[in-house]
């Protein structure tokens, strides 16, 4: 596109693209902050390739992943979740702030690409957290989010549907919406078909289209790599048993798997959406990674560090000593960004910088290598010039009967599926 056709596509695009909440939150602003589905429906109009929906731990990490999809013409997630952003965070970047981050960061570096602002994993797990969540969620979309994964999948099955509906309303038609089925353990009780088409089909019937479904499909969260990885052909197999309701896939715990496994995962199933958080967070502080995003460690199992990349060595060490205090070891270095992220910004400019453009070499590779998610900016760009409006739509629409997605059937549907879950291997792996 020549540069006079793209200066006036992307000052409409500014002017009809942004969500009201992100128009109102940020007026004067040039940053294109969209809906999710308009990543999603450019992932799905390039085909074959996810967009990274990197989990903005720190500033330093946004900035890294905003300049890394600047170069790759692609269009980006940037994400937090409950655990490291909700009420009871481990990180300062948090659900009330990180849309006003990614804003400042975009105005600051000229970056034009879209860019959705996502609450990974608002977690459910009892009647509690759904009272909870009808007074927060609200709050998120005020702060300026713009897409969402309501997770209520450490819940029984009827209970994990019954959640999702009863929240869905909070949600502005406009976002981008993820559901999960499945609770992200590792090897024990991956997801099925059935399962999967049992929390979409009941979603249907209520008139709820989620962009992504997110599943248990053989990974794991954090720093560990699983011996199995995610399962290719499971996930296939889901997405096509789900094909009629048009929804797409989101990869949970990307860190831990090979660069080869993401590529087949873009070419052989229905995934748009890939989350990557620690793999982040190691390389910004100078660890060394390898190809799986794992930070590697010595004959002692402490992490290695680059003396001459990431946070000082002096930082280093003191941050090391606070998680001995603390007892963290391995994942939960994870809690150290919180109490560091405030001497992390103290750090002298040339320092941030290097840790930035670390994540910035790291994120470029992975989008433009391995997701396949290179120049979709334009794509994203496209659908909400050709709607005139921030609000795509819906993909799907209704399939399922009402009358048999009631709250007593829907019990009596789950009952086959209940007693696997039960016997299922628990977890709690929300990041």
């Amino acid at each position: 596109m020549a540069t006079g056709a793209f200066e006036k596509g992307f000052e409409e695009a500014i002017r009809v693209g942004r969500p009201p909440n992100v128009a109102k939150l940020f007026p004067n602003s040039k940053a294109l902050i969209v809906s999710g589905k308009a990543v999603d429906r450019a992932m799905q109009e390039k085909g074959d390739c996810i967009a990274l929906a990197a989990n903005g731990r720190s500033h330093l990490v946004i900035r890294g992943v905003l300049a890394a999809a600047q170069r790759a013409n692609a269009a980006l997630i940037v994400e937090i979740a409950k655990s490291e952003g909700g009420t009871n965070a481990y990180c300062a970047v948090n659900y009330w702030n990180i849309a006003r981050q990614v804003d400042a960061l975009m105005n600051e570096m000229g970056i034009t690409v879209p860019v959705a602002v996502h609450a990974d994993h608002y977690g459910i797990k009892g009647d509690g957290d759904v009272a909870s969540a009808k007074v927060e969620i609200p709050t998120l979309f005020e702060h300026g989010i713009t897409s969402i994964a309501i997770d209520a999948s450490h819940l029984m099955d009827d209970k994990n549907l019954l959640a999702s509906i009863a929240l869905a309303p909070l949600v502005p038609k406009w976002a981008g919406l993820e559901t999960e089925v499945g609770e992200i353990k590792g090897k024990a009780g991956l997801s099925t078909p059935e399962e999967a088409l049992f929390l979409i089909r009941g979603l249907n019937a209520h008139d709820i289209f989620p962009d992504w479904i997110a599943l248990n499909n053989g990974t794991t969260h954090g720093i560990e790599a699983s011996d199995a990885g995610i399962q290719v052909e499971l996930t296939a197999e889901i997405h096509k048993a789900l094909a009629p309701y048009k929804v797409s896939g989101a990869q949970h715990g990307t860190s831990g798997n090979s660069s080869d496994r993401l590529r087949r995962i873009a070419k052989e199933t229905n995934t748009t959406k890939a989350n990557v958080a620690t793999a982040l967070q190691m390389i910004s502080w100078g660890l060394v990674v390898n190809d799986y995003g794992n930070a590697e460690r010595d004959a002692d199992g402490n992490f290695i560090k680059d003396k001459n990349e990431g946070v000082t060595e002096a930082l280093w060490e003191e941050m090391k000593a606070y998680a001995a205090q603390q007892g963290w070891k391995g994942g939960n270095f994870k809690k150290l960004n919180l109490p560091f992220e405030n001497k992390i910004l103290a750090q002298p400019e040339k320092i941030r910088m290097r840790m930035a453009k670390r994540v910035e070499e790291f994120a470029f590779k992975l989008i433009t290598d391995v997701l396949g998610s290179g120049d979709t900016a334009p794509l994203a760009m496209e659908k909400l010039l050709a709607a005139k409006s921030h609000d795509l739509g819906p993909k799907g629409s209704r399939i399922e009967d009402p009358a048999e997605w009631t709250e007593e059937k829907i019990a009596e549907k789950a009952l086959p599926l209940a007693k696997k879950r039960e016997q299922e291997q628990k977890g709690d792996f929300e990041d």
